[in-house]
């Protein structure tokens, strides 16, 4: 039996799953990682404990497997994107904490190339609006303030790297300092269009080229994992961000084809083909995981707080025990009660770009309940989702191409019927949940398989993804409508 291993490094964890060639889970570890809050807007992750996590659970996927590395083909690697890594090449210790996508401390930044009237070469050049959300303007900020490092980097002495290049230096012993082009595309310092790092953009943010990390397909031969770590050999064959490898293990290949990541965030793309289409409705352009050197690209909205909402369900308000009581609370009331919820905790993403707003509940009366609350908090997830498929309309509209037939859905909380179904009813399509919801780490998995010859074509993998459910709106468009003005009603009172 041949096999596959997938590492994926989310934002809350590590984990690693061991897929058989139908696309299958064998076996699964998962390890959580620490959140590090040094003061408000900031996040940042130890990288250290990032590849110490990710390693343990590669080796404790491949025990609950029964299985050894020389069973396994390739190995891909999918990642929380922008989240940005700087450490020594010669000692391989990090200069400074991981600093998270979530983070807002580069936002002054952000405002000094705003001011430099960068923002229109940055997005036509990199698709992406100017904002600290982004890698760029976190290395900047490393660069900036930590003692000797801009010297260092200088000198040639300092590498850059999104976390998948950090995993892969390590796992590589030193030997791979690569990325891929969806993990460089959230870079603010990548040309999408010509797929290689931009001159004028790197001098601008005063960042030294040789930095960098090199660039590849999503589906290449990046180089092999070092025997000691895992008893084997293993080549790494594919590397994508986490929610291009979902559009990818969503079988999304076409233009189109939409699909929707609940996780920690929540993450829409639709794929463009090799069309790099340009928003005009707050949402950004992306590269699509490539399985050669044709540029493919996707459209993409961003909602920084989404399943997120569930955990301060629990760990802020007390409100539930664990993430799995969610449902059973907010089914508890039949509606929300006039409740709305805008988690803007670290600000609003797409299509809002609004990095000032604050979280709010409104709408509240004294018949309100925790359960209206936690009703509420939920269905905001449908709600910032939803707002991102009508932008993608209007881009749509716009550009006189058909629309959305349906949405396909993975993440974590998408096993919520209850979220699943107000999210059709809002949506007025379909929304379809796949067997596999595990679709990020599938993603990087097809695409190893791809390099390594065990998959033929993406026609073939299109074959393998199946329905689980299907659900279909119930409710008429009217009552989606009320709805949704409720919704920018409430976000409108978050920013002040």
């Amino acid at each position: 039996m041949t096999y596959i291993l997938a590492l994926d490094q989310g934002t809350s964890s590590s984990r690693s799953i061991v897929f058989n060639l139908e696309g299958q889970i064998v076996s699964l570890a998962q390890r959580e990682i620490t959140q590090i809050y040094p003061q408000p807007g900031w996040v940042e992750h130890d990288p250290l404990q990032i590849w110490q996590t990710q390693l343990d659970t590669a080796r404790e996927a491949l025990s609950k497997a029964g299985i050894s590395a020389n069973q396994v083909s390739a190995l891909g690697i999918t990642n929380q994107r922008e989240t940005s890594v700087v450490w020594n090449k010669t000692t391989g210790q990090p200069i400074y904490n991981a600093i998270v996508w979530q983070d807002r401390r580069a936002e002054p930044a952000c405002v000094a190339l705003r001011e430099q009237g960068l923002s229109e070469t940055i997005q036509a050049k990199t698709g992406l609006l100017v904002d600290a959300y982004f890698s760029g303007t976190k290395l900047q900020w490393i660069l900036d303030h930590v003692d000797g490092a801009r010297a260092q980097a200088e000198l040639g002495e300092l590498l850059f790297g999104t976390v998948d290049s950090w995993l892969m230096w390590q796992l590589s012993g030193g030997a791979v300092h690569a990325t891929d082009v969806s993990n460089a595309s959230r870079t603010m310092l990548f040309n999408i269009h010509t797929n290689h790092w931009d001159e004028e953009l790197l001098a601008a943010l005063r960042i030294p080229a040789r930095m960098m990390p090199q660039v590849h397909a999503s589906s290449a031969n990046f180089g092999q994992v070092k025997a000691d770590w895992l008893g084997h050999s293993i080549p790494i064959g594919g590397v994508a961000g986490d929610q291009q490898s979902a559009l990818f293990g969503q079988a999304c290949f076409s233009a189109g084809m939409v699909k929707n990541t609940y996780g920690t965030g929540c993450f829409m793309l639709m794929h463009t083909g090799d069309n790099g289409m340009r928003s005009h409705n707050g949402l950004i352009t992306t590269s699509a995981a490539q399985v050669n050197t044709t540029p493919q690209f996707a459209i993409e909205g961003s909602v920084f707080v989404g399943g997120a909402v569930v955990q301060w369900l629990r760990d802020g308000l007390h409100a539930i025990q664990s993430s799995g009581e969610v449902q059973a609370l907010a089914e508890s009331v039949p509606d929300s009660g006039g409740v709305m919820v805008v988690p803007a905790f670290t600000g609003l993403g797409a299509p809002y770009w609004k990095p000032d707003a604050r979280g709010s509940i409104t709408g509240l009366t004294r018949g309100s309940t925790v359960a209206h609350i936690a009703r509420a908090a939920l269905e905001s997830i449908a709600f910032q989702s939803a707002a991102l498929l009508q932008a993608m309309s209007r881009d749509l509209a716009l550009a006189g191409q058909a629309q959305v037939r349906e949405l396909r859905v993975d993440g974590g909380a998408c096993v919520n019927d209850l979220l699943m179904q107000f999210q059709a009813d809002l949506l007025g399509i379909e929304v379809v949940r796949p067997e596999v919801v595990e679709t990020t780490a599938l993603g990087a998995a097809y695409l190893a398989g791809l390099s390594c010859g065990i998959y033929k074509s993406t026609e073939e993998l299109s074959q393998l993804w199946r329905v689980e459910r299907r659900f279909s709106p119930q409710r008429p468009p009217a009552y989606a409508t009320e709805l949704m003005a409720m919704w920018e009603h409430a976000v409108k009172q978050t920013v002040l």
